[in-house]
This record gives C-alpha cells, sequence and structure tokens, in this order.
C-alpha cells in the first residue's frame, strides 16, 4: 500500500473496489487490526485505532465479513449469530435473545436458525456471515465481496438489505465486483490500483473514469453501459 487515503462518513454505503490484488482486503485488515500499517494512521470518530487488536476495535463498533464466507460450519445459524451478540459490543445478557432474533428476521433467516450453517447453500452462508457481523453491533460494517457468486436476483435482495441496514444507521464500506450493485447502492466510490488511490467519486464518475476502464472495467463494460 502507498499513501491511501479516504474517509468514510457516517450514514453512506462506500464501495472500495479495483482489479485483483489492488489492496483491498488488505485495508479491511489494516481497519480491522489483522495487520498493522508501517506508517500512517487509521481513525474511527476521531481517536486512532491503528494500536488496538482486533477484538478491542469490533467491540468499538466496526465489524466485517470475509471474502471466503467463514461461518462457523458445524454450529446452528442462530448459534452463528449468538457469537457476534455475545461478544461484540453493547449488549446486557438479558438483551442478546432478543437481537438475535430481530437478526434473523431482518436476515429472513428465522425459519432456518436450527440448521447447521454446512447445510445451506452459499446465499444463505452470507447472509450468516453478515449476522454474525451485525450480532457485534456494528456502526461501521465491512463487507468483502458479499455478492459474488449470487443470481440477479440475489444481488437486488443484498442491495435493498444494505439500504435498510443504511437506515439503521449503520455505515456501510463495501468490496465488491458486482457493478450493478455498486452504482445502484453506493453513493461514493473509492478505487484502488497497485496498493494506491487510483480514482475517487460517484459512481457515475468513477465507472465513466477512463483510467478505471483501462485498469480494472474494460472496454466491454464501457460499452455495455452505454
Amino acid at each position: 500500500m502507498k499513501d491511501v487515503s479516504f474517509s468514510v462518513e457516517p450514514n453512506e454505503i462506500i464501495g472500495l473496489i479495483g482489479p485483483n490484488g489492488a489492496g483491498k482486503t488488505t485495508v479491511f485488515n489494516l481497519i480491522t487490526g489483522l495487520e498493522k500499517p508501517t506508517s500512517g494512521d487509521i481513525f474511527f470518530e476521531g481517536r486512532s485505532i491503528k494500536k488496538l487488536k482486533p477484538h478491542s476495535i469490533c467491540r468499538i463498533g466496526i465489524a466485517r465479513t470475509y471474502q471466503n464466507v467463514r461461518p462457523f460450519l458445524n454450529h446452528t445459524v442462530r448459534e452463528n449469530v449468538a457469537v457476534g451478540v455475545m461478544y461484540g459490543r453493547g449488549f446486557q445478557e438479558a438483551q442478546r435473545e432478543r437481537r438475535i432474533d430481530q437478526i434473523l428476521d431482518l436476515l429472513e433467516l428465522k425459519s432456518m436458525e436450527s440448521i447447521l450453517a454446512k447445510n445451506l447453500p452459499i446465499e444463505k452462508r452470507k447472509k450468516v456471515e453478515v449476522g454474525r457481523a451485525l450480532g457485534a453491533n456494528p456502526k461501521l460494517l465491512l463487507l468483502d465481496e458479499p455478492m459474488a457468486g449470487l443470481n440477479p436476483s440475489e444481488v437486488a435482495d443484498f442491495v435493498a438489505l444494505m439500504k435498510s441496514l443504511l437506515k439503521k444507521g449503520i455505515t456501510i464500506l463495501i468490496v465488491e465486483h458486482v457493478m450493478k450493485a455498486i452504482s445502484s447502492a453506493c453513493s461514493r466510490v473509492v478505487v484502488l490500483h497497485s496498493g494506491e488511490v487510483l480514482s475517487t467519486g460517484s459512481p457515475e464518475q468513477v465507472l465513466s473514469d477512463k483510467r478505471v476502464i483501462d485498469v480494472y472495467l474494460g472496454e466491454s463494460y464501457s460499452k455495455s453501459s452505454n
């Protein structure tokens, strides 16, 4: 990474895009404390978090999902969500079961709460991953390619879910290659290339930027979007 700097404002959905190897997941790892920056700083609500451990970062209000979906396969849907609720931010024991139910209802997983995660299709596993992150009660939710492998209907449902989370006061930073989702959900987009910020702006500005088309989207995207 080289001089990567951008801001995420409260109550918005920000897209982080770019070719494979651009540094997108590295940014997530730095924000959540899995990797430490060798220079610069990372601020959350005006406070430096670069020296905090991952569990401390979670408890101040930052949660994430992973590109390779990582539910606890031998635990039920409800148990997976419960992990986030138990170890995240701000829920007393008496509130936990109600919070789990709220998340399961939001994600339309209540009817599947007793199913082991390993027995779910990929779209439901992705929702369980989101549910576990929501259990931590985040202010900022980092989503790493949550729509990879989903069909158009499932993508549309996920975009609707993100917008509903935004209405609940959850700010979202999303890494995604599905440009239709980026253009319909995000207020701003940051493009990384070779560990540097290549372009920032509205989806319309960024997705029509010739530099972004040349290094990432390709001419076929440009022609299809016109």
